[in-house]
């Protein structure tokens, strides 16, 4: 499939689900992250969940995250540039949603791309080859061609793989896992 039909399919198929639904596949996501060694590093960027959009409920890995100490990383979306602004979670972060309902940092320590160790990919299909499929506006390709190359990218998906994204690009991103509630993919 192309990734315009996938992302029609997925935004069906995520409407479908309950809150409760959603809850318990964030924490069954959650709890197969632990089965990954990515436990060593130091910093960790996570998407906080667009709750209108029925995303992966962040709030389980950043839990995990806070219980081992790690530094994480959420990020402020510039919609003319389509850059990423990177901050560290602090207790005194202010969350507020965007325009576009994205909870998103007011401000804070900023945090280069190259000290990003793990970046948990937001996506709403992704194929057995570690190609993703996004809202299509390309702010997660352009922030993770700018991490290092060895930053880890694991994608969190509620739904399993799909056989191929037949219009993927050579410089899409891949993904170097993807979990889902029922499994870890490697690629």
């Amino acid at each position: 499939m192309q990734k315009a039909e996938l992302r029609k399919k997925y935004k069906t198929l995520r409407i479908t689900l309950s809150n409760s639904q959603i809850d318990d596949l964030s924490m069954a996501i959650a709890n197969q992250l632990l089965k990954l060694s990515i436990w060593e590093y130091t910093f960790y960027h996570v998407f906080l969940a667009i709750e209108e959009q029925k995303e992966v409920n962040t709030d389980y890995i950043l839990n995990i995250l806070s219980g081992k100490d790690k530094n994480i990383v959420i990020s402020k979306s510039d919609f003319e540039t389509g850059a990423m602004m990177h901050f560290l979670l602090t207790d005194n972060t202010v969350i507020k949603k965007n325009s576009y309902n994205i909870p998103e940092p007011i401000d804070g320590i900023e945090i280069s791309n190259d000290k990003i160790e793990v970046v948990f990919v937001p996506l709403l299909a992704f194929d057995k080859k570690g190609n993703r499929v996004g809202y299509g506006k390309g702010f997660y390709d352009r922030f993770l061609s700018n991490c290092k190359p060895e930053t880890l990218k694991i994608g969190l998906s509620f739904f399993e793989a799909e056989t191929e994204i037949s219009n993927a690009f050579e410089d899409d991103v891949k993904l170097d896992y993807c979990v889902t509630p029922e499994k870890v993919y490697g690629f």
